[in-house]
């Protein structure tokens, strides 16, 4: 008997215990986020009170979390009026270095510097963009090969006055500006003139032609490689601002505990005054359960007393 009465008062308690927490769930507030900033001041002709309330998420945060109800401060009962949003749009700067490379038919630098822009826009893979400058010292111009050249020299000669129109009377290679040429072709001329007993004689003047050969090294082309530095930038959305508005009105006589959202929302740094105005404990929560638990008494009472009566008639 007294086991039964045991296992009837446990199941009782059980149920009565079940039945709060999940008043309290109803009743409960989900976690919400604390403000960064509460500022106080009065607004319109008849100087009305108001809160503003600041918070600051990121992209990926719920609004719907942020406070909301009503709260109790110095006597004053606090409404939403309005909640705000804003983008806080931040600039993320950063050096970037841009290398280019062209073809040039020339390696004198002066020529290069002229072809080369000051500047050049440049936008970046992953979105940053900005005005890149010529880094002069960046400047440099490699060769891309070289080849040769051979080139024909030719030169002539005259040698008047000759005796005889005999080629070997000609000299059979020159100089010519420091290269040596060869004999290749010879043109006579003659005239008629007498000597020194008067008889006639006749003078012979050989033009020579010499040619050669000249080889020269010479680059093919060249290639001119500069580097183009500045500051790049990029607008991005990291934070997003709401502002819950709060107006307010005088707090009924009969409120006298302070509202636990208010204590929640409010500057953690922040006292209240001892005389703030607190609202009544809604009990309305716990009158199911408490029914239920009189319920499973009573009728584990019953139960105990019907037991007995069938014992005493045995």
């Amino acid at each position: 008997m007294k086991r039964i009465f045991t296992i009837l008062c446990a199941l009782a308690l059980v149920m009565a215990g079940s039945a709060t927490a999940l008043a309290a769930d109803d009743t409960g507030q989900s976690a919400s986020y604390y403000p960064i900033s509460v500022e106080e001041y009065t607004y319109g002709d008849f100087d009305e009170l108001r809160i503003n309330k600041t918070y600051q998420l990121s992209l990926s945060d719920d609004p719907s979390l942020i406070p909301t109800e009503d709260f109790v401060r110095n006597g004053r009962r606090y409404y939403l009026l309005d909640m705000t949003r804003k983008d806080e749009v931040g600039v993320d700067i950063q050096t970037h270095t841009e290398a280019v490379t062209q073809a040039s038919d020339t390696n004198n630098l002066e020529t290069i510097l002229q072809r080369l822009d000051a500047e050049m826009e440049v936008t970046t893979e992953d979105g940053y963009v900005g005005i890149l400058r010529l880094d002069h010292t960046s400047v440099q111009v490699t060769t891309d090969g070289y080849a040769t050249k051979t080139s024909t020299l030719t030169a002539s000669r005259s040698y008047p006055n000759l005796s005889e129109a005999d080629v070997s009377l000609i000299p059979k290679s020159i100089e010519d500006k420091g290269k040596t040429l060869t004999l290749g072709d010879v043109k006579w001329s003659e005239t008629a003139d007498v000597d020194g007993e008067g008889n006639p004689v006749t003078r012979y003047t050989a033009t020579a032609s010499y040619t050669g050969t000249a080889s020269s090294r010479y680059a093919t082309g060249y290639t001119v490689s500069a580097s183009y530095t500045g500051e790049v930038s990029k607008a991005n959305c990291a934070v997003v601002t709401y502002t819950a508005i709060f107006g307010s009105e005088k707090a009924p006589e009969e409120s006298k505990a302070p509202d636990g959202d208010e204590q929640h929302d409010s500057d953690p740094g922040q006292t209240e005054a001892p005389d703030t105005a607190k609202e009544p404990v809604d009990l309305s929560g716990l009158k199911r359960p408490v029914m239920i638990g009189v319920v499973v008494l009573a009728l584990g009472a019953g139960g105990v007393f019907a037991y007995k009566k069938f014992r005493e008639r045995r």
